[in-house]
């Protein structure tokens, strides 16, 4: 926390709780100064005058007032919040217990209440023509407005506010769940694209206490199979297609392939089926648009205890297998709200946009849960910011009068291609607040979204948080903070960030100091488990730095006391604001007959953030014919098109030091093209870097050379795989 406030809260100078209990030898601060300089730290933005009139938190004293009650008398400040902004059945006998120190951390113990009662049926009762969802399809023609009433399903008029119908909502959703036997705890798998039916099966699934795990409608049948083992659900909702950028997404073929390998469904609920008929399975898969009408649209709550699992949401691990990432009742619903609320300055009567997909967090936190629970019109989006004009998201805010919204830098990126009389062809007006999540957006990129999609009148949130912690845990507050491009500013309420060394363990007291980044107390949104691997979130957050969350980040906290992300200290890649595993794209790799060893980096890349460099080794006597087109291949089976690699070069040998480990560090300084690869005297190989260099050099530059002429409409411009494989020879 900024140096500033410990005083106030009693703190030491120096805490030392003892050093890491694993091995971090390749968490390095070397290049963290080279980053660090090149934030703008200097550059500051005052609150822009229209977030400062009815701010939620109205000015920087509040903020602190605030901070410091959640810092000092912790049990009353959430008790007094989750009272006041969660209904109870039954009222709560204890805020909190355990400790991040043991790994059994529990909030509101013995309260009982339903999710879909807090994000649907109070509103229900009380604004029940108000707008929950707003969906926008492919393009502006494919739209839907459901109303509270209409969502919970009660309502005798089966229909949107424009005529549209209202499809098949929460209450017949979990009555015909129920027709399955499905049951408290289960675990439903839901794998749709952004169509309304992705959120009435979430909802249904928690008012009868089932447990959802939703899969990203971009995964490849190995991981949906993956999924599905690891929960072990008998129970599939899918459909048979959605779209995406003018782009057909055939889902029900991965799901019957996915089905091949594991043997734990017993019921597919296919939506859309008419759309392709003979691809439903007799016996297995039921049609849930059939079904749906059938069913009673009145369901009562199931009573679920504070601590009962919600969700399972899987993320990327650093062994290569996915983590079923495990989110309780309560404390992740009054989190995700509270943190909406606060963070994008919602009101009633706001719409918000987050254009993010649900098979994420931030689909989970920010387009469903967080804002039903206020009460508030979501939109659900099924598209891309550039389809079918880079005009997309800039017609639905003026459509709808979108007053927040929330998208990736990779997409803001991405839209900045396209210039600055995009966003000016449309009324912006409403806008308020602009958020980025998913990774650090770049100072460039911040200025232009300020610039010319909030004319310099809206507050630039840019959020840091993570699958595990449920909700934003660092994030300027609009109208009470100021903010620097680029930077995740200040925490939010109850998160006491610390700045660690990453091999000692020692905390960094004061400002103007880098490490990695741990968390110091628990808080109501953090996961409580990873599912049926306890010990996997023990070894992975909680033992690196004992009495501390480890986030696997490094961070700077600047002379002001606030904080910038640095970037990934363990194995594991942000692209586009996706966490993808170096070992499982390198697990991928070697499935091919003929890779024997792969490895994996992360290198810069302008739009997605990061670029996917790999390395491969091939079986003595293999054919180099094909080779890279072939690997690409086997990512997008084993993982999904979202991890395709950038670059593959087939290498003779990797840097590796005497006891046979890959030194990546040097990977990646080769793939940067940096000259000053620092201590090589451990390598056991020390004549392959400069075989690497050159063959890095050449694939780079000829990568650069493919663009400039695809920029400039070259016939015969080709791609890096081919140039990598060229050079492979």
């Amino acid at each position: 926390m900024p140096v500033s406030w410990e005083r106030d809260l009693g703190e030491a100078c120096v805490v030392d709780r003892g050093s890491p209990n694993v091995e971090r030898s390749d968490l390095s601060l070397e290049n963290a100064q080279e980053v660090i300089s090149s934030f703008p730290v200097g550059e500051v933005h005052s609150p822009p005058p229209k977030n400062t009139s009815r701010c939620n938190v109205p000015s920087e004293s509040m903020y602190k007032h605030l901070y410091w009650r959640s810092m000092s008398d912790a049990d009353n400040f959430w008790k007094e919040r989750a009272l006041e902004k969660l209904r109870w059945f039954q009222p709560f006998t204890k805020t909190q217990h355990g400790s991040l120190q043991d790994g059994d951390v529990s909030w509101f113990l013995n309260g009982k209440l339903n999710v879909c009662d807090n994000c649907v049926d109070r509103w229900a009762e009380q604004y029940p023509q108000r707008v929950a969802l707003i969906y926008e399809g492919d393009t502006s023609e494919d739209s839907q407005v459901v109303t509270y009433k209409e969502l919970q399903g009660q309502s005798p008029r089966c229909a949107s506010l424009w005529g549209l119908p209202a499809s098949d909502q929460v209450c017949r959703f979990a009555n015909l769940l129920k027709s399955l036997d499905v049951r408290k705890g289960d675990i439903v798998t839901i794998y749709l694209p952004m169509m309304p039916e992705i959120v009435y099966a979430m909802l249904a699934c928690a008012r009868i206490g089932a447990v959802h795990s939703v899969v990203f409608a971009g995964f490849s049948a190995n991981s949906l199979a993956e999924r599905l083992e690891d929960a072990h659900s008998r129970v599939l909702i899918t459909a048979t297609k959605g779209m995406r950028g003018g782009r057909v997404v055939r889902l029900k073929q991965v799901v019957d392939e996915a089905l091949k390998l594991c043997s734990c469904v017993q019921h597919v609920v296919l939506f859309r089926k008419s759309a392709e008929p003979s691809c439903f399975v007799e016996g297995r898969d039921l049609s849930g648009d059939d079904l749906l009408p059938q069913m009673r649209p009145y369901c009562p709550l199931e009573t679920m205890d504070s601590e009962d699992m919600l969700f399972i949401l899987y993320t990327s691990g650093s062994t290569g297998k996915p983590k079923g990432v495990c989110h309780t009742t309560a404390g992740y619903l009054l989190y995700s709200a509270l943190t909406h609320e606060y963070i994008f300055d919602y009101h009633p009567g706001d719409t918000f946009g987050c254009l993010a997909d649900c098979g994420w967090i931030t689909g989970h936190s920010y387009t469903v849960y967080g804002p039903l629970c206020n009460g508030a019109t979501t939109i659900l989006f099924q598209g891309i910011p550039t389809y079918p004009h880079p005009g997309r998201y800039w017609e639905i805010v003026e459509k709808w009068k979108v007053t927040q919204l929330y998208t990736s830098p990779t997409a803001i990126r991405a839209l900045m291609q396209h210039g600055e009389e995009w966003p000016k062809k449309y009324d912006l007006s409403t806008l308020r607040v602009i958020g980025s999540v998913g990774e650090p957006i770049n100072p460039e990129a911040w200025r232009w979204y300020f610039t010319n999609v909030g004319r310099g009148q809206c507050s630039v949130v840019d959020t840091y948080w993570q699958t595990e912690t449920g909700g934003h845990v660092l994030a300027p507050f609009p109208g009470a903070t100021v903010t620097k491009p680029g930077c995740a500013m200040v925490p939010f309420f109850g998160i006491e960030p610390a700045i660690v060394h990453p091999q000692s363990g020692a905390e960094k007291k004061g400002n103007d100091v880098c490490g990695v980044l741990c968390l110091k107390r628990a808080w109501p949104g953090m996961c409580r488990t990873v599912h049926r691997a306890h010990k996997r979130l023990l070894n992975t957050y909680l033992q690196p730095y004992p009495g501390y969350y480890f986030t696997g980040d490094g961070a700077y906290r600047d002379a002001d006391g606030h904080y910038w992300i640095t970037g990934r200290v363990d194995d594991t890649l942000n692209v586009s604001g996706h966490r993808l595993s170096t070992a499982e794209i390198e697990h991928a790799l070697v499935q091919h007959p003929d890779i024997v060893e792969a490895a994996v980096v992360g290198t810069p890349h302008d739009v997605k953030g990061t670029a996917i460099f790999c390395f491969v080794i091939l079986k003595a006597g293999a054919s180099r014919a094909g080779i890279i087109e072939e690997a690409k291949l086997q990512v997008r089976k084993e993982i999904g098109p979202i991890a395709t690699p950038d670059f593959i070069v087939v290498a003779p040998g990797l840097p590796k030091t005497q006891s046979g480990k890959i030194m990546r560090r040097l990977l990646r300084k080769l793939c940067c093209l940096d000259t000053n690869l620092g201590d090589t005297t451990s390598l056991s190989n020390a004549d392959i870097v400069q075989t690497l260099r050159g063959i890095v050099m050449e694939t780079v530059i000829s990568e650069r050379k493919q663009q400039h002429a695809v920029a400039h409409g070259t016939p015969g411009a080709g791609n890096n795989a081919a140039a990598a494989e060229g050079k492979a020879h």
